[in-house]
Formats: structure tokens, C-alpha cells, sequence
């Protein structure tokens, strides 16, 4: 499995060559928004990625940048209340401790896809965030066409995606949205994807005692579950939705976001080049309620 590394300040237009399933060679071209052209950077602009590499927002990208109805990489605005960042190796060595200077309260990091993939940078983000105070979670991209959902919470709940009360702590997320490596709902029915979300849900639960985080775009889940309301009363919601609006699109059944990807191109101190900044959607408190289960 292929995607995209993470794009420079500034980007206006980048392709990028990534060998396909099962060799197939796929040229993908994104499109951002930003100020003046960046100078070219081999290692990001035009590479030749490795499996497993996929990260939050990836498959927006692929599929024509931005899914319908959702705006272009949003400008940094709602950084009021309680803000936080997701990571993974693309944004390579973290100081957590600047990062929490800078006023991010909580991150979640990459930790596994699918079955085969854990990220290189996981073990040393992890214990690093706790370190510095930084209310730390763990998120799994979902390949629902690779294997089952319960065999990919089950390696997800092994290799990072635990949980435990000691009040710096978030529960595990379910990264679901577009496929950056092929058909948008990875060739699944509503109905299968709807029982591969619940089969993740219900394992990642006995696992750990804990409701999953879904992460999601409303245009993806619509989509792919087609509209389905069934996992609003079990999981909170983090909803990718890059704009400068006051609020986000809300996937069908969700009556309130928790957590908001409000833009993919932030910055932050800490974090060398473009990192994802989201909002939580309450006070501090409310977060490490969240975190400890209360």
C-alpha cells in the first residue's frame, strides 16, 4: 500500500509517482492553497513512497485534493479553546516539550495500518508527549479491504492503541476516509464497511475498555456507510473538515463534533513544516474526561 508524504508550506501544485497495488504505477496530483511556489524537495515533492505510509488526511488528497464539499486546506483560524495536533514519521523528530509550550494540550500520533505497519517514529512520540505533559493518543489507519476490522483492532490494540487511566492518556482513534491507494470505500459495500467499522468498534472495546475515536470526513462517511447513524452513540466524532468556517460538515447521524481537524497546514513550535491542528470541543476538563474515562 502507497500514499502521500506530507506537502511544504506554499505547495500550489505537486504529483507525485507511487507504485500501485500489486505494482500498478499510479500518478497522483494534489493541488493546495498557499502563498508563493516553495522550491522543489525531492524527498517530499516527487518521491517514490513505501507501503504503509499513509497518514490522516492522505486519501482527501488523492481523491482530487479535497473531498466535494469540504474547502481546500484551510487557512489556521478557529486556535481559540483547547488545541492539539496529529503527528506521524513525516514530521520526523518532535520537541514535545516546545510543542507544549506553545500551547498544544493534546497530539494523537500515528501508531499502525492495517496489519503489517507500525510507524517508525510511534515509540519514540509516545513517551516523549507523556513526557512533556501532552495529553497523548494513538490512532490506526484503517485498510478495511486488507482484513477484517476485528483483526486490525486487535493489532492496533497490541502495537500502541492501549489505554490506560494515568490522566495523560486518550483512547485509541479509528482512522476511516478516503482510500489514498484506490477506490474511494476500498471496493466495500455500505454494508460491509458499516460491519467492518462495528467489528473494530466492538474488538477495540473488549481490548481495552475503551469507545473508539472516529476520524472521518462527512463526504467520505456518507459515502461509504451511506449515511449511517449507528456509530453516533458509541463513538466520539473527530471530523476533518479544513476551513476557516466557524463550525464543521458534520458526517450523517453525528449530532456534535469532539475533536475538529480545522486545517493541515499549521504550524507549531517544535514541529519542523506543515502539521495538523485541531480543536477539542470543550474545556480542559472535558478533555481529560475524556482521557480518563470519567
Amino acid at each position: 500500500m502507497f500514499s502521500l508524504p506530507r506537502p511544504p508550506h506554499g505547495t500550489r501544485r505537486r504529483t507525485v509517482t507511487a507504485l500501485g497495488v500489486l505494482g500498478a504505477a499510479l500518478a497522483l496530483t494534489v493541488t493546495t492553497v498557499g502563498g508563493a511556489t516553495a522550491a522543489p524537495r525531492p524527498d517530499r515533492d516527487r518521491v517514490t513512497v513505501e507501503p504503509g505510509e499513509a497518514y490522516m488526511g492522505a486519501g482527501a488528497r488523492v481523491h482530487g485534493a479535497v473531498p466535494a464539499g469540504e474547502p481546500s486546506r484551510g487557512v489556521l483560524a478557529p486556535t481559540d479553546g483547547v488545541q492539539g495536533i496529529d503527528v506521524s514519521h513525516w514530521q520526523g523528530a518532535i520537541n514535545w516539550t516546545s510543542v507544549r509550550g506553545s500551547g498544544i494540550q493534546f497530539a494523537w500520533m500515528k501508531a499502525t495500518e492495517g496489519t503489517g505497519y507500525k510507524d517508525p517514529r510511534f515509540n519514540t512520540n509516545y513517551p516523549a508527549a507523556h513526557a512533556a505533559g501532552v495529553i497523548r493518543g494513538a490512532y490506526h489507519f484503517a485498510l478495511p479491504n486488507a482484513s477484517g476490522g476485528a483483526t486490525q483492532a486487535n493489532y492496533f490494540a497490541t502495537n500502541g492503541g492501549g489505554w490506560s487511566r494515568d490522566n495523560l492518556t486518550l483512547p485509541g482513534v479509528l482512522d476511516i476516509e478516503h482510500n489514498p491507494y484506490g477506490a474511494m470505500c476500498y471496493g466495500l459495500s455500505t454494508t460491509q464497511m458499516r460491519t467492518w467499522i462495528n467489528d473494530f468498534y466492538t474488538t477495540y472495546k473488549a481490548r481495552t475498555s475503551r469507545d473508539v475515536v472516529i476520524y472521518t470526513t462527512a463526504s467520505w462517511w456518507n459515502t461509504c456507510t451511506g449515511n449511517w447513524t449507528g456509530m453516533s452513540a458509541k463513538s466520539p466524532l473527530w471530523v476533518a473538515h479544513w476551513t476557516s468556517a466557524s463550525a464543521p460538515a458534520l458526517p450523517s447521524g453525528f449530532p456534535t463534533w469532539t475533536v475538529w481537524q480545522y486545517t493541515s497546514t499549521g504550524s507549531v513550535g517544535g514541529v519542523a513544516g506543515d502539521v495538523d491542528r485541531n480543536k477539542f470541543n470543550g474545556s480542559r476538563d472535558r478533555l481529560l474526561a475524556l482521557a480518563n474515562n470519567t
